[in-house]
């Protein structure tokens, strides 16, 4: 299968391949189910989402009740309404490839054996948490998830405008807050620097759903605004001015493009009119049309 095409106008999306898109994911799953089976499981952490939650119901079920219970099990139940939430709303291959990453990780979860690299807990937290969220991160830039809240942030982010970051700390917190209270407090807040160094990681390597705003002043404004629109889709607005140092009219370009994007703009911008001042802010929220890449 080659790179599946998106037309709109000039625009064109070249998606990864589906094979690339499941190597990809499948060497994200077993990270995930390694750091799971060393990291989390040594520290006795209760990260986040829908895997924290899952470790937690083990724990309260090995503890309480004297029963192990299966992850993968756990796992595929606590999914199944953000998995209906993504073939509704979402995409049907996007969330195809989602679960096949939620059934394998808890598959591997369940078949690797426990083995611990370090005790100390304060370096179990945090790397144990940016290896999490750079596993996560690399399911993301495939155009899948790891389930759970992701499913749920994707389609308030992409369908709704809404940050979803609050909600998901919401999430996290009941359920951090939840294992404190069974558990003790020290493990829970050692879990909060894992959550933490994840989030920090995943918003370091994925940056889809994150906007910055362009200010470029130029004296090219039809040609600037040309390659904005060719590169993400966007429109942008035509400012007239004056410069106050040789009073010359200028204009300035406005326009609020993702993240992801911005770099590339930038930089094909400066060939356009070498010239051009750039000023790029990060964009807080946007209210309003704001084009976003559909999920497959």
């Amino acid at each position: 299968m080659g790179n599946d095409i998106m037309n709109n106008g000039e625009y064109t999306i070249r998606r990864t391949s589906m094979p690339v898109r499941i190597i990809m994911t499948t060497i994200a799953s077993f990270i995930m189910a390694l750091n799971i089976k060393t990291f989390v499981r040594t520290g006795g952490l209760i990260p986040g989402g829908a895997s924290g939650l899952t470790i937690l119901i083990q724990e309260v079920a090995q503890s309480f009740l004297g029963i192990a219970l299966p992850y993968t099990l756990i796992n595929v139940a606590i999914n199944a309404f953000p998995v209906y939430i993504g073939f509704r709303y979402i995409g049907k291959r996007f969330t195809m490839l989602s679960c096949y990453v939620i059934v394998l990780t808890g598959i591997l979860a369940d078949l690797i054996p426990y083995s611990p690299v370090t005790r100390d807990i304060l370096l179990i937290s945090v790397f144990g948490g940016l290896i999490n969220g750079a596993a996560i991160s690399l399911c993301l830039l495939m155009d899948a998830t790891s389930g759970g809240t992701d499913f749920i942030s994707i389609y308030l982010s992409e369908k709704r405008g809404i940050d979803s970051f609050n909600l998901t700390l919401i999430i996290n917190g009941v359920i951090i807050l939840t294992a404190g209270l069974l558990f003790g407090w020290d493990k829970a807040l050692y879990s909060i620097i894992f959550q933490y160094a994840s989030t920090a990681a995943i918003r370091t390597l994925y940056r889809k759903y994150q906007q910055a705003t362009l200010f470029i002043v130029t004296t090219m404004p039809d040609e600037v605004c040309m390659e904005i629109s060719r590169l993400s889709n966007h429109a942008a607005t035509i400012l007239e001015g004056e410069g106050s140092y040789e009073h010359r009219e200028k204009s300035v370009v406005y326009s609020v493009v993702s993240n992801a994007e911005a770099g590339s703009i930038v930089r094909e911008v400066k060939k356009t009119d070498p010239a051009a001042f750039v000023n790029v802010l990060k964009t807080e929220r946007v209210i309003g049309r704001f084009y976003q890449r559909p999920e497959d």
